[in-house]
Formats: structure tokens, C-alpha cells, sequence
């Protein structure tokens, strides 16, 4: 079995984002093209955003550090360390409102 420390994980990831012109950085930890079920950490500097984008699929978030606002519509969600959320099939945005990091499960069709 193969193990993921999530919390070294996320420290690196987060010093990548800081690096990066982005503000963010990722690494799928479970989940090849092959696969149904994809878990991907991502990391964004505070005033990061990622634009409102279609959902590829049944979906949960859950803030591993931090604290983001996930939207959707005209309604959004704060979630701070340790929260954990079902994404809505449908266009939705994240923004991170200081240093962040997400556990993004995603269950692709197919």
C-alpha cells in the first residue's frame, strides 16, 4: 500500500504556489487516467482564485489548511481547516483567503 503524508505534502505544495507566477501548485495522490476516482491536493496562495470552471464530475472538497470560499452561482461556502464539502454539479469558482490547501475528490464519469 502506498502511504501520502498529507501534511509534508501540503507544505510542499504550498511553497511550490508561493513560487509559482500562479500562486498555486498540485499533485494527484490517488487516481490515474485510468481510474474512476481522482484525489488531488492543491495549494494557493491567499487572493489565489480559480475561475468558475464545469465540474467533471460527483465531487467533494475538504480544506486540509487554511481557509477558501468555494462558489457557486450566487451562493458560496467558507470553509476552514479540517471542512469538508460536496462540490454541486455545476459551474463553480475557489478563491483562497490566506495560504491554502484542498483534498479535491473527484469521481470522473466513465
Amino acid at each position: 500500500m502506498e502511504t501520502t503524508r498529507l501534511p509534508e505534502l501540503v507544505d510542499e505544495l504550498l511553497n511550490a504556489a508561493r513560487d509559482a507566477h500562479s500562486g498555486r501548485a498540485a499533485h494527484t495522490v490517488h487516481g490515474k487516467s485510468s481510474n474512476r476516482l481522482r484525489q488531488t491536493v492543491i495549494a494557493m496562495t491567499a487572493g489565489t482564485v480559480l475561475s468558475d470552471h464545469e465540474s467533471p464530475g460527483e465531487a467533494s472538497l475538504q480544506v486540509l489548511r487554511g481557509q477558501v470560499t468555494l462558489t457557486v452561482g450566487d451562493e458560496s461556502w467558507q470553509g476552514t481547516d479540517g471542512d469538508l464539502v460536496e462540490i454541486p454539479d455545476a459551474r463553480h469558482g475557489l478563491s483562497a483567503q490566506q495560504d491554502s490547501a484542498v483534498l479535491l475528490t473527484v469521481r470522473l464519469a466513465g
